[in-house]
Protein backbone atom coordinates (compact mmCIF):
# COMPACT_ATOMS: atom_id res chain seq x y z
CA UNK A 1 0.00 0.00 0.00
CA UNK A 2 2.71 2.43 0.84
CA UNK A 3 5.02 1.60 -2.49
CA UNK A 4 1.15 2.57 -4.62
CA UNK A 5 0.97 5.67 -1.88
CA UNK A 6 4.17 7.27 -3.12
CA UNK A 7 3.82 5.90 -6.99
CA UNK A 8 0.41 8.09 -6.76
CA UNK A 9 2.27 11.43 -4.97
CA UNK A 10 5.51 10.90 -7.33
CA UNK A 11 3.24 11.18 -10.75
CA UNK A 12 1.02 14.04 -8.89
CA UNK A 13 4.54 15.53 -8.64
CA UNK A 14 5.55 14.94 -12.57
CA UNK A 15 2.24 16.40 -13.57
CA UNK A 16 2.19 19.39 -11.98
CA UNK A 17 5.46 19.88 -12.72
CA UNK A 18 5.29 19.83 -16.23
CA UNK A 19 2.10 21.89 -16.34
CA UNK A 20 4.53 24.79 -14.68
CA UNK A 21 5.75 25.72 -18.30
CA UNK A 22 2.71 25.72 -19.80
CA UNK A 23 0.61 27.94 -17.60
CA UNK A 24 3.84 30.60 -17.11
CA UNK A 25 3.62 31.43 -20.72
CA UNK A 26 1.77 34.11 -21.85
CA UNK A 27 -0.76 34.68 -24.39
CA UNK A 28 -0.50 37.85 -27.03
CA UNK A 29 -2.94 39.81 -25.60
CA UNK A 30 -1.56 39.75 -21.88
CA UNK A 31 1.80 41.14 -23.06
CA UNK A 32 1.42 43.07 -26.48
CA UNK A 33 -1.17 45.94 -27.54
CA UNK A 34 -3.24 45.32 -30.71
CA UNK A 35 -3.51 48.83 -30.42
CA UNK A 36 -0.14 50.07 -30.40
CA UNK A 37 0.70 48.68 -34.01
CA UNK A 38 4.38 50.10 -34.82
CA UNK A 39 6.67 49.72 -38.23
CA UNK A 40 10.33 49.77 -37.32
CA UNK A 41 13.19 50.01 -39.43
CA UNK A 42 16.45 49.22 -38.56
CA UNK A 43 19.89 46.84 -38.60
CA UNK A 44 19.83 43.54 -36.76
CA UNK A 45 21.79 43.42 -33.95
CA UNK A 46 21.25 39.74 -32.86
CA UNK A 47 19.09 36.77 -33.31
CA UNK A 48 17.99 34.88 -29.58
CA UNK A 49 17.19 31.33 -30.69
CA UNK A 50 15.57 30.26 -27.57
CA UNK A 51 12.63 28.76 -26.18
CA UNK A 52 9.36 29.73 -25.76
CA UNK A 53 10.23 32.66 -28.32
CA UNK A 54 12.88 33.72 -30.44
CA UNK A 55 13.82 37.94 -30.08
CA UNK A 56 15.08 39.80 -32.90
CA UNK A 57 17.32 42.44 -31.67
CA UNK A 58 17.34 45.78 -34.12
CA UNK A 59 18.63 49.08 -33.60
CA UNK A 60 16.09 51.94 -35.22
CA UNK A 61 17.40 55.21 -35.43
CA UNK A 62 15.11 57.92 -34.33
CA UNK A 63 14.19 61.16 -35.86
CA UNK A 64 16.45 63.12 -33.62
CA UNK A 65 19.44 60.76 -34.91
CA UNK A 66 19.46 58.88 -31.21
CA UNK A 67 19.40 54.78 -31.48
CA UNK A 68 17.17 52.65 -29.51
CA UNK A 69 17.17 49.08 -29.30
CA UNK A 70 13.98 46.95 -29.96
CA UNK A 71 13.59 43.24 -29.00
CA UNK A 72 11.16 41.96 -31.27
CA UNK A 73 9.62 38.66 -30.14
CA UNK A 74 9.23 35.92 -32.92
CA UNK A 75 8.65 32.16 -32.93
CA UNK A 76 9.98 29.39 -31.53
CA UNK A 77 13.10 27.99 -33.06
CA UNK A 78 11.41 24.80 -34.35
CA UNK A 79 8.81 27.29 -35.59
CA UNK A 80 11.34 29.22 -37.05
CA UNK A 81 13.02 26.39 -38.75
CA UNK A 82 9.92 25.14 -40.16
CA UNK A 83 9.65 28.13 -42.10
CA UNK A 84 12.80 28.10 -43.69
CA UNK A 85 15.00 29.83 -41.29
CA UNK A 86 18.22 28.89 -40.03
CA UNK A 87 21.03 30.63 -38.09
CA UNK A 88 22.18 32.62 -41.27
CA UNK A 89 19.00 33.91 -41.83
CA UNK A 90 19.73 37.79 -40.26
CA UNK A 91 23.34 38.56 -40.20
CA UNK A 92 24.47 40.87 -37.87
CA UNK A 93 24.37 44.30 -39.40
CA UNK A 94 21.43 43.33 -42.10
CA UNK A 95 18.44 45.85 -42.76
CA UNK A 96 14.87 45.11 -42.29
CA UNK A 97 11.88 46.61 -41.69
CA UNK A 98 9.17 45.10 -38.94
CA UNK A 99 5.39 45.68 -38.80
CA UNK A 100 4.11 44.67 -35.25
CA UNK A 101 2.56 45.39 -32.19
CA UNK A 102 3.91 47.05 -29.00
CA UNK A 103 4.53 45.75 -25.51
CA UNK A 104 1.65 47.38 -23.61
CA UNK A 105 4.78 48.42 -20.80
CA UNK A 106 5.47 50.98 -23.47
CA UNK A 107 9.30 49.42 -23.22
CA UNK A 108 11.24 48.96 -26.98
CA UNK A 109 9.79 46.00 -27.84
CA UNK A 110 7.08 44.03 -29.73
CA UNK A 111 5.24 40.92 -31.68
CA UNK A 112 5.67 40.24 -35.09
CA UNK A 113 5.50 38.31 -37.61
CA UNK A 114 6.47 40.48 -40.63
CA UNK A 115 10.19 40.67 -41.87
CA UNK A 116 10.63 42.73 -45.14
CA UNK A 117 14.13 43.25 -46.55
CA UNK A 118 15.20 46.59 -48.10
CA UNK A 119 14.48 44.12 -51.78
CA UNK A 120 11.14 43.98 -51.25
CA UNK A 121 11.61 39.64 -49.85
CA UNK A 122 9.81 38.58 -47.02
CA UNK A 123 10.47 35.95 -44.04
CA UNK A 124 7.48 34.92 -41.29
CA UNK A 125 9.34 35.85 -37.89
CA UNK A 126 6.50 33.11 -36.87
CA UNK A 127 5.82 35.36 -34.04
CA UNK A 128 1.89 35.77 -32.15
CA UNK A 129 -0.27 38.30 -33.39
CA UNK A 130 -3.79 38.97 -32.56
CA UNK A 131 -7.19 39.49 -35.21
CA UNK A 132 -5.62 42.54 -36.93
CA UNK A 133 -2.85 41.60 -39.30
CA UNK A 134 -0.16 44.05 -39.23
CA UNK A 135 0.90 43.52 -43.00
CA UNK A 136 -1.97 45.09 -44.08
Amino acid sequence: MHSILMRVVASAGVLIAAALPVSAHHSFSAEFDQNKQVTLEGKVVMMEWVNPHSWLHIDVTQPDGSVVRWKIEGGSPSVLLRKGWNRDSLPTGTKVKVVGFQAKDGSFRASSRDLQFPDGRRMDLGGSSNEKDPTK
